[in-house]
């Protein structure tokens, strides 16, 4: 489990093919330490560490190159990185679980004041839990959607996120991994039993969550 709060910026510095996946080795802050076995959010999806020291490897699976970014990831890449939630952290963010719904596109950028604007084009599986002023997970980072319609929603960045993350280095067209917020999910998981109470229902009708 993870907030996307990311503690820090990671270079790759090997890809390695290993059959039908990959092993993806990196080069982290130095006061990022992390042990064999250790859960890691890396561009918001949850790898496990299969070797530490100096570089961090990690081992990834067909199944997750295919809906992720990291089939993509070359030598000299930044990445962003989030160890696992320690039960006495504070939950700065939102509860974030690293597996990835889907990747969507940089269709916009734009800078207002201190904030950067980007608007990224979504699937519709992942554009079916989101809502404005909802939390979303985009490369690890957990945001708010600022503007929202069928096609994509827009995201509003501060300097400081701009500075600690990976999202300033990429333009237009960019690929970036998705994870919407886990409570929508429940919720329509709920919603869509047989034996739903009534009275819920109705009260949730009521006050315009269903």
């Amino acid at each position: 489990m993870f907030t996307g709060l990311v503690e820090t910026m990671g270079t790759i510095s090997s890809v390695e093919k290993t059959g039908n996946g990959i092993r993806l080795s990196l080069k982290p802050s130095a006061d990022f330490e992390v042990q064999l076995g250790d859960s890691v959010s890396v561009n918001g999806v949850c790898l496990t560490v299969t070797k530490s020291g100096k570089d961090s490897s990690f081992d990834v699976s067909p199944e997750t190159l295919k809906s992720t970014n990291l089939g993509e990831l070359k030598i000299s890449d930044k990445v962003n990185l989030e160890r696992a939630l320690r039960l006495s952290d504070r939950l700065g963010g939102h509860i974030v679980t690293g597996h990835v719904d889907g990747v969507g596109t940089i269709k916009g950028r734009k800078t207002s004041g201190e904030y950067t604007f980007y608007t990224f084009e979504a699937p519709a599986e992942v554009l079916r839990y989101i809502v404005k002023k909802g939390s979303i997970t985009v490369d690890g980072i957990s945001l708010t959607v600022v503007e929202l319609n069928d096609r994509s929603f827009s995201v509003a960045i501060i300097p400081h996120t701009l500075k600690v993350t990976n999202l300033g280095e990429k333009g237009i067209g960019g690929i970036v991994n998705l994870e919407a917020d886990i409570i929508g999910k429940y919720v329509e998981k709920f919603l869509g039993r047989k034996d739903n109470d009534n009275a819920l229902m109705d009260l949730l009708k009521e006050e315009g969550f269903a």
